[in-house]
């Protein structure tokens, strides 16, 4: 049998249109998480952005900790593609400023969603996702690999555990200093960036 011709069945309209409120929906949750955080945005103020009822907002996502997740899954993939299409002859230390640039140029757009507190619903939420945690696994390894290969070079100090390495990047992600110099309405966003990438990377001492 030729199955050269053959293609995946078209979706429906309904299907196609459910897809792209669900995407609006995340999107929505996304800003929110970023701009004011997970225990300070409700789900009313969700279905108002998107223009739908709580109701319909419900047939997509069962809780307000659904809804955070789904939004942080999105964020999740989206740094396992910008780690995966790093170029694989870059010096460790270089890939991992790349990263770490694109998670603050996020924050700095409004479109990283905060960490969740220890204490929050949402912790438990992001815990038991497979995607979620599947993600962060993948996220840590690869940074994770590239520090200690960075060490082994001598481009970052090696009496720094990997891991305190790791979670000093993860913080870039919701640094409130990129913020309060956003505020202050004296720099360009490039500028910030790279304020805070080198009290990231080369320290407060002087030179």
């Amino acid at each position: 049998m030729n199955t050269t011709n053959v293609t995946a069945p078209k979706k429906s309209f309904k299907v196609q249109m459910l897809a792209a409120r669900e995407t609006a929906i995340i999107q929505s949750v996304n800003r929110l998480l970023a701009e004011k955080g997970f225990d300070a945005m409700t789900v009313d103020e969700v279905a108002a952005e998107v223009g739908i009822d709580k109701a319909s907002l419900y047939k997509h996502f069962t809780s307000k900790e659904e809804l955070a997740c789904a939004a942080m899954v999105t964020a999740m993939r989206r740094a396992q593609e910008v780690i995966q299409s790093t170029d694989p002859q870059q010096a460790p230390l270089d890939k991992i400023k790349a990263v770490t640039r694109w998670t603050m140029t996020l924050k700095l757009q409004g479109l990283m969603p905060s960490l969740p507190s220890q204490n929050s619903t949402l912790r438990a939420t992001l815990m038991a996702s497979k995607d979620y945690m599947d993600g962060l696994m993948e996220v840590s390894d690869a940074l994770g690999g590239w520090i200690e290969e960075a060490q082994a070079q001598g481009q970052i100090n090696k009496a720094l555990p990997a891991v305190a390495v790791l979670y000093t990047l993860f913080a870039r992600a919701c640094d409130p200093v990129l913020e309060f110099l956003k505020m202050g309405e004296q720099h360009t966003d490039e500028q910030i960036l790279d304020l805070v990438m080198s009290t990231c990377f080369e320290g407060l001492n002087a030179r």
